[in-house]
């Protein structure tokens, strides 16, 4: 009997304990309960290398028909490659009307700087460009440098990167008709470049291909192609350490026989894209 009794009370017990969470006020459950945590904002986007590149290439302030060119320069693949970030130094070699310099320029930002470099015939090659491009002080981290390959002037281990955009086979040409261009002699040329290169700093080139073998200076004066055992053999010899190869820009279509300005093939010739490292 008892233990029926202790039973029913405990019972009685435990449901006047329930009863009594229930019976708590709507006001108490909104005071006890802890407030909803607010939604998170989204992250902002990394800004990557690559954010960089494509927001340089996007810029509405780039000249009138630079981005009309893109199609066929393939920018971004070769500023990937070359692997250009915020701070760097860069050479752009033979820049002529500057297409890559102000990407670069853009990319590099403030704190960062590029050697527009040519020699006196490629700047009058480009015609009133440079002027559009870099006049009124337009690009602030752009240098304008103007002197032949034999007396071009860079302090040592200052430079993070160079770029030679369809140029290096020009360094061969031997033009009969040009009188500023005068002789160039390829070794000598990068052997004013190399040292101005730091420990580890890239050096990207993209020309066009020629058929393997016969003289190089010929083949530049008939065509304005280089065969890239010439570019690879040059880089090396100099110093550099080959570091890879970018297929971005070859056109298995283009025979290598004809000038790059031929209209069946110009801006869709088989193009190679080097990587050279300093050691």
């Amino acid at each position: 009997m008892n233990a029926k009794v202790n039973s029913a009370a405990m019972l009685a017990a435990a449901l006047l304990l329930g009863l009594g969470g229930c019976g708590q006020s709507k006001q108490e459950s909104a005071a006890v309960a802890p407030p909803a945590p607010p939604a998170a904002e989204p992250a902002p986007a990394p800004v990557t290398n690559e954010s960089l590149v494509d927001a340089a290439i996007a810029s509405t302030e780039r000249l009138p028909g630079d981005a009309e060119q893109d199609t066929w320069r393939k920018p971004k693949e070769v500023l990937m490659f070359l692997g250009v970030k915020p701070g760097m130094a860069v050479l752009d070699y033979f820049s002529a009307g500057g297409y890559y310099t102000e990407l670069l320029s853009r990319i590099v930002g403030e704190q960062g700087k590029v050697i527009a470099y040519n020699n006196a015939a490629y700047l009058k090659f480009a015609k009133d460009v440079p002027q559009q491009r870099y006049g009124a002080n337009r690009l602030t981290n752009v240098a304008q440098v103007t002197t032949p390959p034999a007396e071009l002037s860079v302090a040592p281990n200052a430079l993070d990167a160079a770029l030679f955009v369809m140029s290096y086979h020009d360094l061969y040409w031997q033009p009969k008709k040009e009188p500023d261009w005068g002789v160039i002699d390829p070794a000598q040329a990068l052997a004013k470049l190399v040292p101005a290169l730091k420990s580890g700093a890239v050096v990207v080139v993209v020309d066009h291909v020629a058929r393997a073998g016969g003289d190089t200076s010929k083949t530049v004066d008939a065509l304005h192609r280089i065969d890239p055992a010439v570019i690879k053999r040059d880089f090396e010899a100099a110093g550099l350490t080959f570091d890879g190869e970018s297929t971005a820009l070859r056109h298995e279509a283009d025979d290598h026989t004809k000038p790059v300005f031929d209209p069946s093939v110009q801006h869709q010739t088989d193009q190679v894209i080097y990587r050279f490292r300093k050691p």
